[in-house]
């Protein structure tokens, strides 16, 4: 990913057109794949791609860089993706009061799933079960696992991006956590069944 240097991003305050076209071309593929992990399908993926940027162009003269560019463009589309989806799901994001004993998750730096290690990441058929299962999460837990486990976020940071305390995202992963693992024993029953 390109890095975008501080007098393209000045320029691109002042309107500059070709200071903001060389802002999206740069950013584009990052936050497409952004979107399209919390989408499921490439038309909405690209309806979040577009109102970010559209959201940047109108945002970027009050850009005080505070963090990066990309960091700030992530979050937009991150919030854009969300917005979508409790206009889809509003079910799926209800106000709820999780007192779940969570066993302290913070600090781990994936999710653990039986017999997984990272030779598995190679393995095809892993990936096309692990995706199934990820986009059979509901919207709230599929955000925060994506940004927690999937993009590397931190616990802390996670929270500031959706707006929820550290609490209620330590119980949502843990629930994501859990509810991959269950789908994921099937796989790995029949993988271990045919190494015997």
């Amino acid at each position: 990913m390109k890095v975008i240097d501080e007098s393209t991003i000045e320029l691109a305050k002042t309107g500059d057109n070709n200071s903001l076209s060389e802002i999206v071309n740069a950013y584009s593929p990052n936050i497409y794949s952004l979107s399209l992990k919390f989408m499921r399908n490439k038309h909405d993926a690209e309806d979040v791609l577009q109102e970010t940027f559209l959201k940047m162009l109108n945002s970027i003269p009050k850009f005080e860089g505070r963090s990066t560019l990309y960091s700030w463009l992530y979050r937009i589309a991150t919030n854009t993706a969300l917005e979508k989806l409790r206009k889809k799901y509003p079910e799926q994001f209800e106000i709820e009061l999780d007192t779940v004993d969570y066993h302290e998750h913070s600090g781990r730096k994936s999710f653990e799933l039986p017999y997984f290690d990272e030779k598995d990441l190679d393995n095809s058929d892993l990936k096309i079960e692990l995706n199934s299962a990820i986009k059979k999460l509901n919207a709230k837990l599929r955000i925060v696992f994506i940004l927690r486990d999937i993009e590397g976020n931190s616990v802390k940071e996670t929270a500031k991006i959706l707006n929820l305390s550290e609490a209620n995202v330590k119980v949502r992963l843990m629930r994501a956590r859990m509810f991959l693992k269950e789908n994921l024993e099937d796989y790995y029953k029949q993988r271990n069944d045919n190494a015997a």
